[in-house]
């Protein structure tokens, strides 16, 4: 739990000795007004019902440190903060001097008065407290003044009355006192029963399957990233915790849930959840970027399968585009560049290459679903990669083979029979080999795509997330275990 307060760090710890307290309520006019009071001292811009029933203040912000319910002292609303300027604090504390010396000064006199009173009971029933002089002379009775002998006892009979009324209000009290006491007790439990039933990393952690279904990772691998992460992010939301936020990334990117979706799950609003993102995804992206790393021609042959030692030895990468669908553009110029004839959609489009081994190892920047595989891949700086006697593993579509040539490096796809009745035997073989081979990639393409997001369609509010997206969830496949066997 953390303080409200723009500004204001502390948390609820019991060392640092805060109070916390809540937003007053509005039910009743009297908590109204107070509630009032205080959201216009606080001055916060983003006040909802719901972020205030989940706000607290702490007892820094009040001149005596916890807050009054009397309309007449300075802590009836808190004052002190961040933005308070030196001479409003010290007239903040002048007025709470003045009210404790009114407030003392009320209190004689109340008990001057209370005095007096006891005092005229006590000579009304009889009773005196000075001590008899020797030289007293009672006065002559008359019998008449006790002629009624009930006159004299009615301070008595009052006394006895406040007497029985006042035990009758202790016993009153102690019975709010245990019901209070027990209501707080089921309070407590009822918190501590909501906070379990909140979809939130405690929630889920204990449960493997359960966290691998939401975030695609191990709890280990979890906490590791959030290590690499935490030092660099800020909390954009105080009613949830640092693990709550790197959560939040996570569903949206596995799930491809939608905003309104992931706030009711984690009990906040749109806004948060799109302030979290913008917040921790570029973050996350230029963290997780350097594990999509471009290996050596030595580091690839020491972990190359057996399937590709054999006619692909050189085989430096094997490329593919992957579409991302999005909302469809309501600029012109925009829609006819994202349009996809091969996907009927408007897309966003990728190369992504992936070793022999089956780590991804290149993903270029996002380009309209309009353009050609040549065209990307001459574009995204892939050529400039390659060393000489590279060999490069694609499909029909990668029209690149002079391309390639100008950097020494060999192109590889399947034959195919356009402008021929049949293939020969040995095209044959070597489109069927080149295509069990390719298979791979696709593959990781389709674990790179278990995260959802890869595969709903993207609002164009998100779009400029995408790129950043494509690379978290493409660094998050590679810290999985690899789809190609070994032999």
């Amino acid at each position: 739990m953390s303080c409200c307060a723009v500004g204001c760090l502390n948390r609820n710890r019991r060392k640092d000795g805060l109070h916390f307290y809540r937003i007053p309520s509005s039910r009743k006019p009297f908590e109204a007004k107070r509630r009032s009071l205080w959201l216009q001292a606080i001055k916060r811009t983003d006040w909802t019902d719901e972020i205030i029933g989940n706000s607290r203040l702490c007892s820094a912000h009040f001149i005596s440190g916890e807050a009054s319910m009397d309309p007449e002292s300075p802590d009836f609303v808190p004052s002190l903060f961040t933005y308070s300027k030196q001479s409003q604090c010290m007239e903040a504390r002048t007025k709470l001097h003045r009210f404790n010396r009114k407030r003392k000064w009320a209190e004689s006199i109340c008990k001057s008065s209370l005095a007096d009173t006891s005092n005229r009971l006590r000579a009304a029933s009889g009773s005196s407290t000075r001590e008899p002089t020797t030289d007293y002379e009672p006065p002559e009775c008359k019998e008449e003044i006790c002629s009624n002998e009930e006159d004299a006892m009615i301070p008595r009979a009052i006394f006895s009355e406040l007497q029985v009324q006042h035990n009758q209000l202790l016993r009153e009290c102690d019975n709010l006192r245990t019901k209070c006491n027990a209501l707080k007790e089921e309070n407590e439990q009822l918190k501590e029963a909501l906070g379990s039933r909140r979809f939130s990393f405690s929630s889920i952690r204990k449960n493997a399957r359960h966290f691998l279904f939401f975030t695609g990772l191990t709890t280990i691998v979890f906490e590791w990233l959030l290590s690499k992460l935490k030092d660099s992010v800020a909390v954009t939301n105080r009613v949830l915790s640092l693990e709550d936020h790197l959560l939040v990334v996570l569903t949206k990117l596995r799930l491809g849930a939608s905003n309104t979706d992931i706030a009711f799950r984690f009990n906040v609003t749109d806004t948060v959840i799109s302030n979290i993102l913008r917040n921790w995804l570029p973050i996350m992206a230029r963290t997780l970027k350097p594990i999509i790393t471009w290996p050596s021609r030595k580091a690839i042959l020491r972990k190359m399968p057996r399937c590709f030692k054999k006619k692909y030895r050189q085989c430096r990468c094997i490329i593919d585009c992957a579409e991302i669908f999005i909302d469809r553009p309501d600029n012109p110029t925009a829609r006819a560049q994202t349009w996809s004839n091969y996907k009927h959609h408007n897309t966003v489009k990728y190369l992504v290459g992936v070793t022999p081994a089956g780590a991804i190892s290149f993903l270029s920047p996002g380009w309209g679903g309009r353009v050609s595989d040549k065209e990307i891949t001459t574009k995204s700086g892939f050529f400039q990669l390659l060393e000489p006697n590279d060999v490069i593993l694609a499909d029909h579509g990668f029209l690149i083979r002079e391309d390639l040539a100008a950097y020494g490096a060999t192109l590889y796809i399947p034959h195919f029979t356009k402008g021929k009745k049949r293939l020969a035997a040995h095209e044959v073989d070597t489109s069927r080999r080149l295509s069990s081979l390719r298979i791979h990639v696709e593959r990781v393409i389709g674990r790179w795509k278990q995260f959802k997001i890869l595969t709903s369609v993207i609002p164009l509010t998100q779009v400029d997330m995408l790129d950043d997206m494509v690379i978290v969830c493409g660094a998050l496949t590679n810290l999985c275990r690899s789809v190609v066997v070994k032999r």
